[in-house]
């Protein structure tokens, strides 16, 4: 018992001692490069590291702890669902019901997700590395997904018949189910700080056109920041996720580039 207390002020000294040395900092973070500099000089175990990998705990970034989310029926951060809420406001003033089909992951469903599609495609004859860069077409590698991060969703348009596919692109082309969607998405979403990821961009590399998954900018982007410093190698290993035994370095490499960096420029650092 003794011990247990001595150890929880233990951990909360040094809780207040990190933060005191941290709130100079706190007030440059407008004016000054992400990068830390001499501000955090004095303590070691941060230099190097960017200021959104400090304030982000890379188990929550990997699906494995659940932030605090909000909404009604999707799951964002506080501040991407207030403007998410906004957003919906605004279409259904259009005749356009935004719905989520998805929004917030955790890693175990990611996983599920992964692990199905790599037991379909392995049962069509397909070996381990075709089955795996064919489910990297449009679904990652669990603990990689920007649905970890509460910040990204899947959007249709919920006044429209449900099809049994809705997500997929043919429904955002002209004369598509979701084309009026898809147009006021476009040329509004931005208003509210959401930009589509998967753009049609035939220089972008990874994952397929996705007209659906929009990402809340102002905090996915730091999100992303934090979330290239992780060793993922470290963090997945021993998952249990199917076929992981070929995510050799190269591949890790390879598809950290062109997945999840293969995105809109909007949502990329500077």
């Amino acid at each position: 018992m003794y011990i247990s207390i001595l150890l929880i002020s233990m951990q909360r000294r040094k809780f207040i001692n990190t933060i005191s040395r941290l709130i100079p900092c706190l007030t440059l973070i407008p004016y000054i490069d992400i990068r830390l500099t001499t501000c955090l000089h004095s303590m070691p175990s941060l230099r190097g590291r960017t200021m959104s990998s400090i304030f982000f705990d890379p188990l929550e970034l990997l699906g494995k702890i659940r932030p605090e989310l909000y909404g009604d029926n999707y799951n964002l951060r506080a501040k991407a669902s207030e403007a998410f809420t906004s957003m919906r406001s605004t279409a259904l003033k259009d005749d356009i019901k935004i719905y989520s089909v998805s929004s917030y992951r955790s890693f175990e469903h990611q996983k599920g997700i992964w692990n199905r599609k790599y037991q379909k495609y392995i049962g069509r004859g397909m070996s381990p590395e075709k089955a795996i860069n064919k489910i990297i077409e449009y679904s990652t590698i669990p603990g990689t997904s920007r649905h970890h991060w509460g910040t990204d969703l899947d959007i249709i348009d919920k006044s429209k018949p449900v099809p049994s596919d809705p997500l997929s692109a043919e429904h955002f082309k002209p004369g598509g189910l979701y084309e009026m969607l898809g147009e006021w998405l476009k040329k509004n979403a931005g208003k509210y700080g959401f930009y589509e990821v998967y753009t049609n961009d035939s220089t972008r590399k990874g994952f397929k056109y996705e007209p659906w998954h929009y990402s809340f900018k102002e905090l996915s982007k730091p999100i992303l920041e934090a979330f290239l410093e992780i060793d993922l190698k470290k963090y997945l290993i021993d998952e249990k996720i199917m076929g992981s035994e070929y995510f050799t370095d190269a591949f890790l490499g390879k598809y950290s580039d062109e997945n999840i960096l293969g995105i809109n420029e909007e949502l990329k650092g500077k």
